[in-house]
């Protein structure tokens, strides 16, 4: 069977800003478009920045591990070494992060490194890495 790719669509209020932070902070490149949506190459995933102002953000959190997690959010489990070079261009383009790059569960199944942060849009993101993916659904 042939990996799976998923596509995601979500709301922004602003597609400039999500042109700006998608295209330019995060890196991915722009597919098709039009003047309400447009699609982002998401380390090879679809994702769609769809005009639907008031719609975005985060509308509840989750405790976990001592953090409050923002819900809904969407992201991507990276290699190690793509998301400390994704935790430094973050930091070097001036994010603020809602949950700073740390590792979460450590010593315990499942340890791994996490962070959260919103788009312009206060849509939330995470990005998580495993030193062992093997641990991804670890219990």
């Amino acid at each position: 069977m042939a990996m799976a790719l998923f596509h995601l669509a979500f709301p922004v209020d602003d597609l400039a800003a999500a042109r700006a932070f998608y295209g330019g902070v995060m890196g991915c490149a722009e597919g098709r478009s039009c003047d309400e949506w447009v699609d982002f190459d998401f380390h090879g995933h679809q994702i769609v920045a769809h005009l639907a102002p008031g719609e975005a953000g985060d509308r509840a959190s989750n405790h976990v591990d001592g953090h409050g997690v923002p819900v809904p959010h969407f992201g991507l489990v990276l290699e190690m070494a793509d998301w400390e070079a994704l935790a430094k261009r973050l930091r070097d383009a001036g994010c603020e992060f809602v949950i700073e790059p740390t590792i979460r569960f450590k010593g315990q199944p499942g340890e791994q490194a996490t962070m959260f942060l919103r788009d312009p849009a206060g849509n939330a993101l995470e990005f998580k890495a495993f030193a062992d993916r093997a641990q991804l659904f670890a219990k």
